[in-house]
Parts: structure tokens; sequence; C-alpha cells
């Protein structure tokens, strides 16, 4: 695709073009390394580098403009903008022929949920006929293909070139994860949503953000957007301020009075049955995933399905048949007499849920495997070392990512949050950590591992990472337990 340098600076504000404004471009990049003959390249100002400082490299391989904050003295056109980040997202959508005012977009944002949410969304859309990508921290999906991720929401020039790809491919909505690190660094800006959803809001990523104020200011920033509709979780504080502010439909797992409320739940090993009040009157739901929490995301999904045109009774149906999610309480099952769920749980409120939804189904002891990321927010580690102990019949701490931080310092904020040890093993190597809890486990428990969830890898000092997956780990675990090794 070509289009004039003119075109597609069009309506990015405060834009101060000097040089040609007749110049082809022929693609756009905010990494140097991809720059190619004929391309636009972003001098981003990051956290740790500034793009202005590769304006140079970019030019030698090929960049015939430059978005900018401040001239670079390069021979070359140059966009002088006050934000190249909110300029680029006005950019990739200009220049990808704003692909999202033909999709239906539905963007999720909150701490907890949303992943689980975009499935459920995803398939109940597919359910109903309505052909859809998704775009998330487990995989991407264009045109039915799978893709692998690197983040939960990409930058704009990734995000605006995979919504071309979905209109291209005849997709004709996407279910998306709108993080907040995503929000306030303007990634979604230019995208005409057409729906938002809220999950909640808890202590996580404050190792980025200033307080919980500012957290909940970048999830709010979906909703300032101006979605055709928002759905919002009125059983979290934050989400009340929400749909007090933008007149949002309301969900409530607790039997609040809200648009969709849910009532009589029952779970089982299985999943969840309750009841919808709403005004599409009573509608009995079924979903394969179990825990008040996961209702919740059910609720979220269901009437996110709805104000996308679906019918109440298609997506009713269409969720009972939606698919768990990766490392989502994904059972693990060898043939053990036990239960085993990992769980991508990596914070306070989750590890909470996880543990609570766990007991539901439970009729032995409760065995948590717990740990926390390294180089992020320590002050919700003793909060996660409580959580587990205080739920969990016996608790064992390891690793998890400790990144560039000792394992050991990581595991000791953690064992700061438990009162009472005696039922508290620490294992710092996380495999062994895996093989302790599934051999203290007898009929009728269940083993919770979180953490990771659907994550492949584990992530130490110096950028180095092992290939380290909970789920493989567990299975080989259980299979030397049955085989007596």
């Amino acid at each position: 695709m070509r289009m004039r340098l003119e075109q597609i600076v069009e309506g990015v504000e405060s834009a101060q073009l000097a040089g040609d404004a007749n110049l082809e471009i022929s693609g756009i990049a905010y990494d140097s390394r991809k720059v190619e003959p004929g391309w636009l390249f972003f001098c981003v100002t990051g956290m740790e580098s500034d793009g202005h400082d590769f304006a140079a490299t970019a030019v030698a391989a090929g960049a015939v403009a430059l978005v900018c904050e401040r001239p670079t003295g390069l021979d070359v056109t140059e966009v002088i903008v006050p934000d190249t980040r909110a300029a680029m997202a006005r950019i990739a959508a200009a220049f990808n022929d704003y692909p999202t005012r033909d999709l239906k977009v539905a963007g999720i944002t909150g701490t907890n949920g949303k992943t689980t949410t975009a499935f459920l969304l995803h398939d109940v859309l597919e359910g109903a006929g309505i052909h859809s990508g998704l775009m998330g921290t487990v995989k991407q999906v264009v045109g039915g293909v799978e893709e692998p991720v690197e983040r939960t929401t990409p930058e704009s020039v990734e995000l605006q070139a995979a919504f071309r790809r979905m209109e291209q491919s005849g997709d004709e909505a996407c279910v998306m994860e709108a993080s907040s690190h995503a929000l306030v660094l303007k990634r979604c800006d230019a995208i005409e949503f057409d729906l938002a959803i809220f999950t909640n809001l808890t202590q996580d990523h404050l190792d980025f953000h200033a307080d919980m104020e500012d957290y909940f200011a970048a999830k709010r920033l979906l909703f300032a957007f101006e979605p055709g509709a928002s759905v919002v979780n009125i059983d979290d504080e934050y989400g009340q301020r929400l749909a007090a502010e933008f007149d949002a439909i309301t969900y409530s797992a607790e039997g609040a009075a809200a648009d969709y409320s849910a009532s009589d739940i029952a779970f089982d090993a299985g999943g969840a049955e309750f009841s919808v009040e709403s005004e599409h009157g009573t509608m009995a739901v079924r979903t394969g995933l179990p825990g008040r929490f996961n209702v919740a995301n059910a609720l979220a999904a269901l009437a996110g399905a709805i104000e996308l045109g679906v019918d109440p009774a298609d997506a009713v149906a269409a969720l009972s048949d939606a698919g768990r999610v990766p490392g989502r309480f994904e059972p693990i099952d060898e043939g053990q007499a036990f239960a085993v769920l990992v769980d991508y749980a990596h914070t306070p409120d989750s590890v909470e849920n996880a543990l609570r939804a766990a007991r539901d189904i439970t009729p032995g002891r409760l065995i948590a495997v717990i740990g926390a990321g390294g180089d992020r927010d320590r002050a919700k580690r003793p909060l996660m070392g409580q959580a587990g102990s205080e739920l969990a019949d016996h608790t064992v701490v390891t690793s998890d990512n400790p990144r560039s931080e000792q394992p050991e310092a990581i595991i000791d904020d953690i064992l700061e949050g438990i009162e009472d040890r005696s039922e508290v093993t620490v294992e710092v190597d996380r495999s062994e950590a895996i093989q302790l809890a599934v051999k203290m486990a007898e009929p009728g428990d269940t083993v919770v591992i979180a953490g990771k969830g659907h994550e492949q890898g584990q992530e130490f000092s110096d950028g180095r990472k092992i290939p380290f997956d909970d789920r493989d780990v567990a299975r080989t675990h259980l299979r030397d337990l049955a085989a007596g090794r």
C-alpha cells in the first residue's frame, strides 16, 4: 500500500510538515531495524530509549520521512508533532484506511478477567455467525488463523495493520483486550470502539501507575473514547463510578440490581449454572467455567454480545458451547484421583478468586502453589501470600518470573504476608514446587498452580528465558507419580 505523506498526516493534531508533502509512503515503523526504503519512521520516546536517537539509522535504512517531537537535523522530510505516540496511532489508522470504521470492535479492560471475557465474547460472536478476530494476552486470531502475540495490546502500528487484515479476510468484528499500559501509551487511540467492557480493578501494575487512582484513570480512558455501548461490572467500586459517569449497561454476579443480574448460581467440576435477570426476561445460563468470578466474566460476554446485536437466546446457547481459556482455571488430567488446576492468577484478588472457586468444588484439601514476578509491583506480594495461606490448606511458595531480582528475595516478600507458616512449604525451584504439591495431594484434594497460566517460559536475569509451561510440568510430575517415580 502507498499513500502520500500529506494524506496520512491529515488530521494529526498540531502537526507541522517540513519538507516534501507529496512523498509516497510505502510503509510505517517505530523500530529502526524494521525500516525499508520508502517508509515513514516514528521517533517514539519510550521509558528506556528515545526513538530520536535512532532516526539516523532509520534514514540510512531508507526512511524518507520522520515523525518526531523535535527537529533531528537530518536531511529528510519531518513531521513535527507534540506527541509522537498520539500521532503514530492516527497515522497508523489512516495508512490502513481506517479499518475499525467497518469492524465492530469490542475493547475489554480491567485487572482480572480480560482474557476470559474476551475468549467468551469471541466464541459467542462466532457461535452466532459473526466472524470475529481476537487480540489479547494468549493469542491473536485474524481471519480464523491463530497468531502468536508479544504483548496483550500491540503498538498502534501492528494493531491497525491487524485490523486491516481482519477486514480483508472477512472478519466482521474484533474482540480485544485493552491493557492500562496500552491505553496510557495511546496504542488504542484512533480505534472506533463499538463496545467497551470493564471487568474490575484490583491492585496490580503499581510499578507503572502512581497509585490506584492513576490506574483507574488509565482504565477510564477506554470509556472516554465514547464507544457505541459500555458494559460495566457494578460489583466493583470502580465499576460503579464508571457506570454513573458513562451511563453504562451494568452487570452483577453478586445479585445486585443491574441490567444483567445473576442468581441461583450452582457450581460443579464442569462449570456453573445460573439464572440471569434482564430486560430480555429470565435466561438460564450454563458455562463450562467454574467460579463466581467466571460467572461475572460470562455475564460481561453475554451483555456485550447482545449489545453487538446477537439475539439473547443465541447468545445464551453459544455461551454454553464456549471453550475453555488456556491457562485460566485449566484442568490437568492424567487420571489422578485429585484435581490439578493451572491458573494465571498473579494478583491478590485473582489468587483469592481462584482459590475460592477451587474450594467450591473440592471435597478434600486445597493445596496452592504461588509465586510473584520480579521487577513488578512489590506491594502485592505479601497480599498474595496472605490470600494463599488463608484460603488454602497448604501453600507452596516458589518463584514465578524472577527477572532481574533474586527469587529468594521475592519469596521473602510473599512470606511477609503469612502469619502462620505451619502449613507453608518454600521451594525456590518452580518445577520441584509443583512436584511437591502433587505428591502431597490425596484423593479428593485440589492443587491450584497459580501465576503463569498459559505462559511458556520463565524469565531470569539478563533477559534469560527458559522453556517452562506449568501445564506441561504438572503433566510430567503426574505421570511420574503414576509410574511410582
